[in-house]
């Protein structure tokens, strides 16, 4: 028989949430079993004031600890009957009372019944649950008449809930086949963070998430509408209590649990601005513009009865409309704010709001209107940006975006997929960074952008140059690249644990890190193709990977023990130019090993880092500085203009040449020896010193514009003088600047 004196509600749930958000089992015993009870793993917490009686507790194994999660979960969500305790268990057998199946999570309301399995691993596995669901898809249909039963009317859903675990394709399919609802990770964190900012509202997303096209009992579906067109796209105009679009709405929010929703665009709604909207409604607030959706109808024709009208001049037609009775029939594109405020008000069943719905709209053209609205209240963030053009560029007729989107769908498949080794460490959409999420979609896309992976295109879509693994669509390339990428990303991991999991605390799993490994795949693959080593499209995967792997040995087994002046070189690394420098960093550390390996840049890198220029670049510095110094006293000490040279000198400077003189115990007669190119370039550019003084002597040749751009090579050679005293390595570039300035000088 089903147990359903363990089913409880009101202030039994507020005792059975207390127990379950503790990480502790805790209980009370007599003090004379303590020795035993610390062997079976319990640990002493009190005595009570009757010392013969102790509290004891120990941690709860982790399978618990998700059940409670899964638990709390529904309590949040606003299900007001749920089981107490683990051992609550149901009739599974129709002709048998005493064949009975526990559950782990029962939450039931007026409207729903959720039966819910519980699934945990303490580390990240892929685990084949093949009995397991056979044998819990077969109790169905027993345990649905079993809960309808104590709550009829209602309807009831079958969740399948893991953690840290990745389910197989099989297994995957068996519940899909079965209408059982997956659970993962990902969408538990979803719903969390949902109920975090909506409260119990979020149950409207639960619901949809669950129900999706099914039918809602006892609705009213009709409204009086306007039936019009714009463009390409019918519409309807209509006004609607929030309750009932509440019901049928749906918001689809870019996050990892919802990456096989397109399309996910929405921002996560701000608990703040909620209860602001909410208060502001309660107190006779309301919104004059207009909800804008989209509904959902498959396809076909939304019934609509139109009024006579005799004589109306206009095209638009007025009439009833009957929407859709379902679950998730409404994506909401804007307004998202708007109604869940209602979702908690007092008004929710009696106010009515404004809204434009739009009929099975294209989902490229749904981002494109919640683009178009918010970009004018520059709503929408740059991370948010970078993943919607996976879903509008994905079939665009310009072949380099459609190839845009591909690198933006690789990047946010990197940190969506549980079987990534990046899973969880690129911000995704709203997911907030940390110390281990730190790689953002768009460094990925960069990378990925500055590789010679896919094909580029001229402006009339004519190929420019053939990718690595261009299969010429988008589905097909991704389909071969994506498990190629994953693949290479796991070896790193793998063989080079330790300084992958540092995550921002190290040199590899940051922005810059992943940027350098994408673009050293990239060239390594470039390598093979055109020693003919591989051939991408004939090729078995093994063999691709088993070359590559060769040349990423010798990176392996520096990430395994880096050095620390390397460490040092590389976290000191900043500016626009950190991930290049990162990039030719690991180059050198596969070049050095296979000399083969030689990508084109390579070779000035390794002259640039060997300080081969530093020598005699500083004396040229030296050299420069003084003469430049010289000049710029000479012409103040002949200038009619200053009685003293100090006249044409800004204060600032004047002070500060005094303080380092006094420093050095030098009179203040030797104060300007201490004057620096870049105190020269502004005392050439302080007032009228310019055009009286100095511009022919400190314009560079062929130099144009203000004064301030004529004399910016000063300032260059000032930034790289302070590099001098460090372990800075002059580049070449740097090198061949330096000398024709010197020469232009004509320093002697």
């Amino acid at each position: 028989m089903t147990s359903w004196n363990l089913i409880i509600n009101g202030d039994q749930l507020v005792k059975e949430r207390n127990l379950r958000i503790m990480a502790t089992i805790q209980k009370k015993e007599r003090a004379v079993a303590l020795e035993e009870l610390i062997d079976e793993g319990w640990e002493h917490r009190r005595t009570y004031s009757d010392s013969r009686f102790i509290s004891v507790q120990k941690k709860k194994p982790f399978d618990q600890l998700f059940e409670d999660q899964v638990w709390m979960l529904m309590l949040k969500l606003g299900f007001t009957n749920m089981n107490r305790g683990r051992n609550f268990k149901m009739k599974c057998d129709f002709k048998n009372c005493e064949h009975t199946q526990q559950i782990d999570v029962f939450a039931a309301d007026e409207e729903t019944v959720v039966i819910i399995e519980c699934k945990a691993a303490e580390s990240l596995r892929t685990i084949s649950f093949k009995k397991e669901i056979e044998a819990f898809t077969g109790q169905m249909p027993c345990l649905r008449v079993e809960a309808q039963k104590r709550f009829p009317g209602c309807k009831v859903k079958f969740i399948w809930a893991t953690q840290n675990i990745n389910l197989t394709k099989a297994d995957s399919k068996t519940l899909e086949n079965n209408d059982v609802i997956s659970f993962t990770d990902n969408t538990i964190g979803y719903y969390y963070e949902l109920v975090k900012h909506l409260g119990n509202s979020a149950r409207y997303q639960f619901l949809g998430h669950l129900f999706s096209n099914t039918d809602i009992r006892n609705m009213d579906n009709r409204v009086f509408a306007i039936r019009g067109k714009m463009g390409n796209n019918v519409y309807f105009s209509f006004s609607i209590e929030p309750a009932k679009l509440l019901k049928i709405g749906y918001v689809l929010h870019r996050n990892e649990a919802n990456s096989s929703m397109m399309p996910t665009y929405q921002r996560l709604i701000k608990k703040n601005r909620l209860r602001e909207i909410q208060n502001f409604i309660d107190q006779g607030g309301y919104f004059p513009n207009s909800l804008i959706i989209s509904i959902d109808n498959r396809g076909r024709d939304l019934k609509f009865e139109q009024a006579a009208a005799k004589n109306f001049p206009t095209q638009s037609k007025i009439g009833t409309l009957y929407l859709p009775k379902k679950y998730r029939s409404a994506y909401i594109i804007d307004g998202q704010h708007r109604l869940y405020g209602y979702a908690n008000s007092k008004y929710k069943d009696h106010d009515i709001v404004p809204v434009i719905a739009f009929v099975d709209m294209d989902q490229d053209e749904q981002v494109r209107m919640f683009m178009d609205i918010n970009e004018k209240q520059k709503a929408v963030p740059k991370v948010l940006r970078a993943t919607l053009d996976a879903d509008v560029l994905w079939v665009s007729k310009d072949k380099n975006k459609q190839r845009q989107a591909l690198r933006s769908r690789i990047a946010q498949t990197l940190g969506e997929e549980s079987s990534s080794p990046l899973y969880g460490r690129i911000i995704i959409g709203e997911n907030s960074s940390s110390p281990i999420r730190c790689i953002t979609i768009t460094q990925i896309q960069m990378a990925l952008g500055r590789c010679r992976f896919f094909s580029e295109y001229s402006n009339n879509t004519g190929l420019k140059k053939k990718g690595s693994f261009d299969f010429e669509n988008n589905d097909e390339t991704c389909k071969v690249f994506y498990p190629f990428l994953e693949a290479c990303f796991h070896k790193i991991k793998t063989r080079a644990q330790l300084e992958w999991e540092k995550g921002k605390a190290g040199i590899l799993t940051t922005n810059r890190g992943i940027y350098a490994l994408i673009r050293v795949f990239d060239d390594i693959i470039s390598l093979l193709v055109e020693e003919n080593k591989v051939n991408i499209i004939s090729d078995n995967f093994e063999k691709i990977q088993a070359e590559v792997e060769y040349y990423l040995e010798p990176l392996i087994t520096w990430l395994n023990d880096i050095p620390d002046e390397d460490r040092l070189e590389l976290s000191g690394i900043y500016g626009g130019g950190a991930d290049v420098k990162y990039w030719r960093f690991f180059q050198n550390v596969i070049h050095s090993t296979h000399s083969e390996f030689d990508p084109e840049g390579l070779d000035k890198y390794i002259l640039d880092k060997a300080k081969t220029f530093n020598e005699e670049s500083f004396k040229m510095l030296h050299d420069i500085e003084t003469a430049v110094r010289r000049l710029v006293i000479r012409k103040l000490e002949e200038s009619e203009k200053y009685s003293k040279i100090q006249q044409g000198i800004p204060k600032d400077i004047i002070k500060r040449l005094y303080s380092d003189a006094v420093d050095h115990d030098y009179s203040t007669e030797k104060a300007f020896d201490f004057l620096t190119l870049g105190n020269c370039r502004e005392i050439a550019i302080y007032s009228n010193n310019w055009s009286e003084l100095f511009e022919k002597e400190l314009t560079r040749p062929n130099s144009k514009g203000s004064k301030e751009t004529k004399t910016e090579w000063l300032e260059k050679l000032n930034s790289l003088n302070k590099k001098k005293e460090s372990q800075y390595s002059v580049t070449q570039d740097e090198f061949e600047f330096l000398k024709e300035i010197y020469q232009w000088f004509q320093v002697d």
